[in-house]
């Protein structure tokens, strides 16, 4: 990804391939927005330039204008914000801005930030706009943006050089995230998952441990849930842990990661179209193992745990069967209803392991159910949680970090729903209240007492359509900055 600096020099006055700018929705069309600082002439060149193309100033409208007078760079870039200017505008068009200059080198960001949060914002999204995924085989992308310039109109302090080099950092664990959730599922499967985790470590300066449970670890140590799910593939399971642990931590939080490479379905095979995005299940674990790495890059004062559940889910003569009954890392046995319910076994297994080591908070998160996107669409993630006031402070990270999520109950109701002949509990209920039945499944392994929140990310973590504000196609790295914003708390 791109570079970003920070400058407080006149944005005309910088040689660049573009600057970019901020148009509004005016009553007859765009307005140039406030805090572009370009010269007089250029600003009613340009307005008299959208004026003529109808530019209506809204949300996604990107448009570049060549040899703008009173302005060194070659090219002024205008990006639609909509109606007013939001945090959440900004990143959405800083990002749209950068992807459409992916063929330049060097871009100028004049966003109007007329505070630190709304400056982190752009630079968010500037660093977020850029991300292509290297095909497989193919060299290195040199066309993309190299240096992105941020202009300050706050002054070039300390927290205005640290909101520019947060954004970095964040934007750099945001799409390693994506290019794991992109990779192929022949190329990432458990073991080269953690064989990434441990490159990703080796290679910054940050000192982060990583070790791993392999299949006979997990076996010997009574984690039957994730070693059920992947009995049934030639790749077998891990449970990879990223430790950052700082000096004088003043908490410390547990990550656990679903972690699936493909979803088949296991024997409860799934339709062949609902498995064409099934590559992309592993990406709680994903962002988990770049959150983790992120904490570490910023020094961030908090012990960060990151447990990943890597498995595949395949059908085959030694795949586990519906009615199968497991015992987990807790010792509780759970019946087996449908192999495709199998991200909450690894959860499971990895929230025991979490809770072992008695940290301050844990937090799930997971492709987990269908259910989380028929309740709130793709682009809102479903927070559940054993306190109210813990799921409240999630789902308060994720709308500073721009990821947006919503509350969900875990009513005791539902409950019933879970109850086995067999086992001291069935592992799925009813189609009714899917994404809360699961989230009442992985509350049980949990100590009493341990702040908990389970995000459900079945819908945001994959971009199917063309991109939108923040999200390429393909894998979007929700939850990496959620959860960083969430560390940050107890820092």
């Amino acid at each position: 990804m791109p570079t970003l600096t920070v400058t407080t020099r006149t944005p005309a006055d910088i040689a660049a391939d573009s600057v970019v700018v901020a148009s509004i929705e005016g009553k007859d069309g765009a307005l140039l927005a406030p805090g572009h600082g370009l010269p007089s002439t250029a600003a009613v060149h340009l307005e008299a330039m959208l004026a003529d193309l109808d530019a209506k100033g809204s949300a996604g409208e990107v448009g570049r204008f060549a040899s703008v007078p009173g302005v060194k760079a070659t090219s002024v870039t205008v990006t639609g914000l909509g109606k007013e200017v939001t945090g959440e505008a900004l990143r959405a068009a800083a990002a749209d801005a950068v992807r459409a200059l992916r063929s330049k080198k060097h871009v100028v960001l004049a966003l109007p930030t007329a505070d630190l949060t709304a400056l982190a914002a752009a630079a968010d999204g500037a660093a977020g706009g850029g991300y292509c995924f290297a095909k497989i085989g193919a060299k290195a992308d040199t066309t993309a943006v190299q240096k992105i310039t941020v202009v300050s109109t706050l002054g070039a302090g300390k927290g205005v050089k640290d909101a520019v080099a947060r954004a970095e950092v964040i934007g750099r664990a945001r799409d390693w995230t994506r290019d794991l959730v992109n990779t192929p599922p022949n190329v990432l499967y458990p073991a080269s998952f953690e064989a990434a985790a441990k490159d990703r470590a080796k290679a910054s300066p940050a000192k982060v441990t990583v070790t791993s449970l392999d299949e006979k670890a997990l076996a010997k140590g009574g984690f039957g849930g994730i070693v059920g799910v992947g009995q049934g593939s030639a790749n077998p399971p891990r449970i990879v842990t990223m430790s950052w642990k700082p000096a004088k931590a003043k908490a410390s939080i547990a990550l656990v990661g679903k972690g699936i490479t493909f979803d088949s379905g296991g024997l409860c095979i799934k339709p062949s179209a609902g498995m064409l995005t099934m590559k992309s299940d592993m990406a709680g674990a994903a962002a988990v193992a770049a959150a983790v790495m992120a904490a570490a890059e910023l020094d961030l004062p908090v012990a960060v745990t990151g447990y990943l559940c890597l498995a595949e889910n395949m059908p085959s003569g030694t795949a586990q069967r519906p009615s199968d009954v497991v015992t987990m890392r807790n010792r509780s046995t759970v019946e087996i209803i449908d192999t495709d319910a199998e991200g909450r076994m690894v959860l499971g297994d990895g929230l025991c392991l979490a809770a072992e080591k008695k940290p301050d908070a844990i937090i799930d998160i997971a492709t987990l159910t269908g259910a989380q996107m028929v309740a709130l669409g793709n682009l809102v993630a479903g927070v559940m949680a054993n306190d109210d006031s813990f799921r409240d402070r999630v789902v308060l990270a994720g709308a500073t970090a721009g990821e947006p999520s919503w509350p969900m109950p875990l009513p005791e109701s539902l409950r019933k729903g879970l109850e086995s002949q067999t086992a001291d509990i069935a592992h799925k209920a009813d189609r009714w209240g899917g994404m809360l039945t699961a989230g009442l499944f992985l509350s049980t392994f949990v100590p009493e007492g341990t702040p908990w929140a389970h995000i459900d990310i079945a819908g945001p973590s994959f971009n199917e359509g063309g991109p939108l504000g923040m999200a390429p196609k393909g894998g979007t790295g929700y939850g990496v900055a959620s959860l960083v914003a969430l560390i940050e708390q107890y820092a």
